[in-house]
This record gives structure tokens, sequence and C-alpha cells, in this order.
């Protein structure tokens, strides 16, 4: 009887195993299905989809990191739940919601730390990747009005560290998670007002964060943060300040190209051209409207850049050599947000109303498949688990 059971234990967990599988993770990828709470696994390289995971909640403005393993991502959705999904086996393994409002995460240097960043109630929360059980909780300054500073641009940074920004008090914080137990906090006060964004350049030594309140941009340079926060762009937003925020671009769209980065500017149908070794403009892009990506294909040769409503229906891509629009396409209204295969011989387009997500082949510039997707938005794919700051 014993020896019975015994088969029949593992007949059953077989077959939960064969529920999940069996392959490598590199040339996948999720989706955010921001209307229904739901996200797609995908192939890159078949163009299929693999799985729809539901019941995320809230996913307007979502999020994802992934596991160094590229097996798991943890998904932030804006009604404060942090969810982590295991895309080999299409489910969720857990999930916590752990703010009101919450507007994006990291992961840690080694993997084990996935932080998260709040409006409501504000600071910022360190999980376990492993299990999503509490780390460390760090509330932010508060306001006149009793309330925490919202928390945004948050990053991971090399050293074990998170950087972010207070956006009601105008500070930027690193926060030192070596010890778990003993969370370090660096504060920078006084950076500029209302910074509504941040990003850290991919070797990870500046963190640079936009200013909703006032012209310019805030640099900090992590491998030297005694010499503090300096300004630079004073110009950037110029005139521009009362525009709402969800038309302000996102800086984690700067595109870097060799020294030279590409960054959308903010009220204007232009992209910047910013010489990296003095901060310095260096040149104009006319484009077709008000950028909010302006990707680099992983190899610099090109630039992608999508726009903000009503001119959402387009793409156009820029030779970064010579800095001129080499084609437009015409994507479909809601054109959100874009992402490049690995090697950069592909970039996926999610093209919202018109519920499709779009393969550009960026050397011929031509479309190659669609796939059907309800409302999609973010696209997230694995090797992301290898770069610092995404």
């Amino acid at each position: 009887m014993k020896a019975l059971l015994l088969i029949l234990l593992l007949s059953l967990q077989g077959l939960v195993q064969s529920a999940c599988l069996t392959r490598g993770t590199g040339d996948m990828g999720i989706i955010i299905e921001r209307a229904s709470g739901s996200v797609l696994v995908i192939d890159t390289t078949a163009h299929e989809v693999l799985s729809r995971i539901e019941g995320l909640g809230d996913l307007s403005h979502a999020s994802a990191v992934f596991s160094r393993d590229e097996r798991y991502a943890y998904v932030f959705g804006r009604d404060g739940g942090l969810t982590k999904i295991d895309i080999l086996c299409g489910k969720i393994v857990k999930r916590v919601v752990q703010g009101g409002n919450s507007i994006g995460g990291a992961i840690s240097q080694n993997g084990k730390l996935i932080a998260v960043s709040n409006y409501e109630p504000g600071g910022v929360k360190v999980f376990s990747s492993a299990d999503l059980s509490l780390v460390a909780d760090i509330p932010a300054t508060q306001t006149n009005k009793g309330k925490g500073s919202k928390t945004v641009g948050l990053v991971d940074a090399p050293g074990q560290r998170f950087v972010f920004a207070l956006y009601d008090t105008g500070e930027i914080w690193i926060l030192d998670m070596k010890q778990p137990d003993k969370p370090a906090l660096s504060k920078f006060t006084d950076i500029g007002r209302l910074p509504y964004d941040g990003l850290v350049t991919p070797d990870g030594r500046y963190y640079i964060s936009g200013l909703f309140g006032e012209d310019g941009l805030a640099l900090l340079d992590l491998w030297h943060p005694e010499k503090g926060v300096t300004r630079i762009l004073d110009h950037y937003g110029k005139g521009e300040q009362q525009l709402p925020v969800y038309k302000m671009p996102h800086l984690e769209g700067w595109a870097v190209a060799g020294d030279q980065a590409f960054l959308p500017a903010v009220g204007h149908h232009e992209a910047l051209v910013v010489n990296m070794k003095d901060w310095k403009q260096s040149g104009r892009i006319k484009l077709h409207g008000q950028p909010v990506f302006v990707m680099a294909r992983p190899d610099g040769r090109q630039l992608w850049v999508n726009f903000a409503f009503p001119n959402n229906d387009t793409v156009q891509i820029i030779d970064s050599e010579t800095q001129k629009i080499i084609k437009t396409l015409k994507t479909g209204k809601g054109t959100l947000h874009m992402e490049f295969t690995p090697r950069g011989e592909e970039v996926w387009i999610s093209v919202r109303d018109q519920d499709e997500i779009q393969v550009y082949d960026t050397e011929s510039l031509t479309l190659k498949t669609r796939l059907k997707a309800h409302k999609p938005s973010g696209i997230f794919f694995t090797n992301r688990a290898h770069q610092t700051g995404l």
C-alpha cells in the first residue's frame, strides 16, 4: 500500500511539474495588459504568446524587473501591488499590496532585494526577492500637510544601493543595503523643485533627476557623492513647468550612444543631444511630436522615438551618427512602449488602441509580425536582469 501511495504521489508531482515549461528563459519576456490586470508571457524568437497570467491588480502604470536567473518577474502595480510571477509556470508565486499608490521599483545588484517606491503613503519599502517578506521600511520626509513625500525615480545602483528622489520635498536619497538589517541613508536636500523622475546611466555612475517645478536637471555622481548634487542643462524644460506630469517624458528613455546622450525635450517637438563629458547640450533634432521615449538600439546606431498624445500614432527612427531621421512609421494610436531584443535585431512596440504588439526588423525597418494583446503597454524582456537601472 505504501509503495502504491508513493507511486501515486510521484505521478502527481510529475503532472504538476509538466505544467511548467522546461526551457531557457533568455528569449522570453512579459507584456503588460494594462486594462485587465494581466500579463502575457512571450517567446521573442518564435514570436509567440506562451501564457497569460491574471490577477495582478491595477497595471495602469506598471513596470517590472527580473530575477538573476530570469525565471521570475516582479511586477509593480499602481495599486501598490508587488507581484512575483513564474514565467516558466505561467502563474503568480506571491502577491502583496505594500502601499496605496506605487510608482515603480528596482532589484538590487545581487538580486536578493526588491525595492518599491510609493506615492501613498510615501517612502520606499524593501522586500526579499525570495518570499516578498519585508526587509526594510524607509519613511519619507514629512510634508507640511503631515504626509510622507511621494518617492519617484527609484533605480538600482552598484554597491547594493538604491537611489530615488522625493517629489514634494526636493531631495535625492541613496539607500545602502549592504547590511539589510542596517539600512544606511545619504540625503541630499535642496536639489530643485519637484523632482518627477530619475535615471541612472548604464554604467551606474550618474543619477539624474528631472525637475517639474523649475528648469534644469539634478545630477549626482555616485562615485563621488561627497561632491553633492550639481545642476545641468539649466534650460531643460524652459517655459513648460505647467505641463501635467503624465505628459512629461520618461527619463528612462534617455538613449546613450558613445559619449553622447539623446533625451526627449520637455514640451517641444525635439530630441536634445548632450555631450556626456561636460553635460552640455550639443544639438537638437526636430521631431514629429513631443517625444516620450528616445531609445537607442543596443549597438547605439539607431534611436527610436515615440510620442505623446495627440501624436501617439507614430514612431521615428534617427541615425545617431548623422542625427537625421531615416524613417517615420505610422504604428497606430496609443503607441506606448518599445523594447529591443537583446542584440537589437528587432524592436517590439505596444499599440494600445489596436490591441496589438508590432515587431519590426531594425535593419530593413519593416514590420515582421503582429501579436494580439489586450490594451498592451509596457514590454519587458528578461535580458533586463543583467542591466543596471532597468
